[in-house]
């Protein structure tokens, strides 16, 4: 489970977030392009956006619990 204590400091402010034990394997861009892009330094991926579309929120859902290490995390 993704820990709020741990969020990546480039995460935009909401309720979605990606902490620091990402590996960068960017299941999450494919899966939620709209809301999750790699960082600028290449090492963890970060949400850009939060969902505001139930669509949105379902690919989002889904990166969260495909993520090989647990590392996103919804607040909401």
């Amino acid at each position: 489970m993704a820990d709020v204590n741990a969020k990546v400091s480039d995460n935009v402010e909401g309720p979605w977030y990606v902490d620091d034990t990402c590996i960068l394997c960017s299941l999450c861009v494919d899966l939620a392009p709209n809301n999750f892009q790699e960082s600028e330094d290449g090492d963890h991926d970060y949400v850009y956006k939060q969902p505001d579309t139930p669509e949105e929120e379902q690919a989002c859902q889904e990166a969260m619990e495909q993520c090989p290490v647990n590392c996103i995390g919804n607040d909401g």
